[in-house]
């Protein structure tokens, strides 16, 4: 197998051979003192600090937005720009356990100095890391690359640790005359007394994290979830599914897995765990909750929301400031329009909808799964299992990533390091800009396929294509810019190299039936009893434009996910385009880390710091 190539620039700078005895704390300690010194300026002269070819990524410490800024010139004017309210300063070196100056060499003839510092700003404090290397003209130490990102925001610190509530009935507002815990609970999630701040579509991942921070910061917030239970977004999805992420990365704010819990986690285990947490976590969540109606109103920057309450057999009108979307990926399935599907008489269904494959009675069956992504090899090894006759149809090259590869992904770093602490774990994790983080996945990408070369080499025997990821940037290049597109192997690979799972090409797709084939645009046809279109989904707006109507979806951008000219994500976790709406989304790790960035965003507009956005 090829592996991917250099094409790609390299956007990683040479830099010299470190001097003797080069010291990281010293170098760190130095550089922060002297970006604390000129952000204190009238206007901050940050070219003695940064090379000319240099990256700043800025969550929300000097504008409420996020922002990826590439050169010095950009970096110093958007510092200028916002510093005189941002009023960054306190900058300090990290002393914390796990967040000393370390010396690294991401990728041969790049070493830099890795140093976290902490600051403040004039509404709260904030957490950053800086990459110095060295300047090979000045012999000075410069920054390659800055993140700074809002932690915490004044009066709305995060209810947590040292900063937990009492607890006591008599700690409580107006003590006992408003009841005990238990009474104060009941109408909170009526919302009785007031109403809800937030309104959160959706109790999966995205909507139980973004809800946690919410309230920990004092936002009252209502979840509404179509289904009977949290957690039965995971619950109903295939019988065979698990979780393909560690559990070590997959952590839900503010109350990991215990250490008991399994690497991988199956779906009805992940959905017990969500429904405990909404309840541990004290979040109100209406269930069997749908939105019937939504207006915005211009003039009070609020909305007007019809909820339909099948369990309460009710309507409930709620006006909250700002709608989150936390709908996930797997919404509003896309279907091949295929006019002569009711000829076929066998059976037809989107992967959404498939369960159990032995339901169906497929054994001595003929089933094509069409797609291969994730979803479509978990469907066919489930077919399989239960003594189908399984062919999967290929429209275009995936990728695939191997057990011997999974341990070498960045996310896989730190999973069994007990001794970094997983607040230290996310900050690292974002903290290079996301151009710089996918040009070094494609080292990565070159390493996984090394261990996976056996698993590889038997895939394209079998007649699989494979690719490498965008510009070779493997998995998380697809994720990041497809949302999909690749298979985490738990099986399903291996039966194809073992010709137990068979392999179609067809480039042109799937453009009809007849009575017992699926028929393909090359010409060809593949007979089958049963056809799974594994053909993935709609993005969120379309669920929007479903829900809420056209005119609120038209106001929003016109692209969720998927990375901007600048390298940050479009529209998710930050402004949508409609004033007070938000798209909250991604995977497991994703949606913990992303969820304080969009919560602090909202809890500043709340709070009067930034207007309607």
């Amino acid at each position: 197998m090829i592996p991917p190539s250099h094409d790609e620039d390299n956007l990683l700078p040479r830099t010299p051979d470190l001097p003797a005895g080069a010291n990281p704390r010293e170098i760190a300690e130095q550089w922060i003192s002297q970006l604390n010194t000129r952000l204190a300026d009238d206007s901050p002269d940050l070219s003695g600090l940064l090379h000319e070819d240099s990256w700043w990524r800025d969550m929300l410490a000097f504008d409420w937005d996020l922002h990826t800024l590439r050169g010095l010139d950009k970096i110093s004017d958007y510092v200028a720009k916002h510093q005189p309210r941002a009023l960054v300063s306190k900058v300090c070196l990290a002393t914390e356990p796990a967040q000393e100056p370390v010396l690294e060499t991401p990728r041969e003839g790049t070493s830099w100095v890795r140093a976290i510092f902490h600051f403040s700003t004039y509404c709260g404090t904030g957490t950053g890391v800086a990459y110095l290397t060295l300047d090979e003209n000045s012999s000075e130490w410069k920054a390659f690359a800055v993140y700074t990102s809002l932690q915490q925001l004044h009066g709305r610190e995060d209810r947590a640790g040292r900063n937990r509530a009492e607890g006591t009935t008599e700690s409580m507002p107006g003590g006992i005359a408003q009841g005990t815990w238990i009474e104060r609970r009941r109408r909170a999630m009526e919302f009785a007394d007031e109403e809800p701040t937030v309104l959160v579509v959706g109790a999966g991942q995205a909507g139980l994290n973004v809800s946690a921070r919410l309230q920990s910061m004092g936002v009252p917030c209502l979840i509404i979830e179509q289904n009977r239970r949290v957690g039965d977004n995971w619950r109903n999805r295939y019988r065979t599914l698990v979780t393909h992420d560690h559990v070590n990365v997959t952590h839900l704010a503010y109350l990991p897995f215990p250490d008991t819990w399994p690497k991988y986690s199956s779906k009805d285990k992940l959905g017990d765990w969500f429904e405990a947490y909404a309840s541990l976590m004290e979040l109100n969540v209406w269930l069997e909750s749908t939105i019937q109606s939504a207006e915005y109103d211009e003039a009070k920057q609020a909305w007007s929301v019809t909820v339909l309450r099948k369990d309460k057999d009710q309507a409930r009108v709620v006006r909250p400031s700002h709608v989150i979307w936390c709908t996930g990926q797997f919404d509003v399935e896309k279907v091949p329009h295929l006019p002569t599907q009711p000829l076929f008489q066998g059976t037809v269904y989107h992967s959404k909808h498939h369960r159990d494959a032995a339901l169906l009675n497929p054994r001595g069956k003929k089933v094509v799964v069409v797609g291969t992504g994730n979803t479509g090899h978990d469907i066919a090894q489930d077919f399989y299992e239960n003594g189908a006759q399984v062919t999967l149809l290929q429209r275009g090259s995936s990728y695939v990533l191997g057990q011997a590869g999974l341990p070498l992904l960045p996310e896989n770093e730190f999973v069994e390091d007990a001794s970094i602490p997983l607040e230290v774990v996310d900050l690292l994790s974002e903290s290079l800009p996301w151009p710089v983080a996918l040009d070094l996945l494609r080292d990565n990408t070159r390493q996984i396929t090394e261990a996976d070369r056996d698993l590889l080499k038997g895939l394209e025997k079998s007649g699989f294509k494979l690719n490498h990821g965008p510009s070779g940037q493997g998995i998380i290049g697809l994720f990041a810019k497809r949302g999909g597109g690749y298979y985490i192997d738990f099986g399903c690979s291996q039966l194809i190299v073992d010709g137990k799972v068979q392999v179609k090409q067809c480039a042109e797709g799937v453009v009809g039936f007849d009575e017992h084939h699926l028929l393909l645009g090359d010409g060809g046809r593949l007979e089958a009893d049963i056809v799974v279109l594994a053909t993935g989904y709609h993005g969120p707006l379309e669920s929007v434009r479903r829900v809420l109507g056209p005119a609120v979806a038209a106001r929003c951008n016109k692209q969720v996910w998927g990375l901007d000219e600048t390298g940050e994500f479009h529209s998710v976790w930050r402004p949508s385009g409609h004033p007070g709406f938000w798209f909250m989304g991604g995977n497991l790790a994703q949606t913990r880390v992303y969820s304080r960035f969009l919560a602090l965003q909202v809890a500043a507009t709340h709070a009067g710091l930034v207007g309607p956005r």
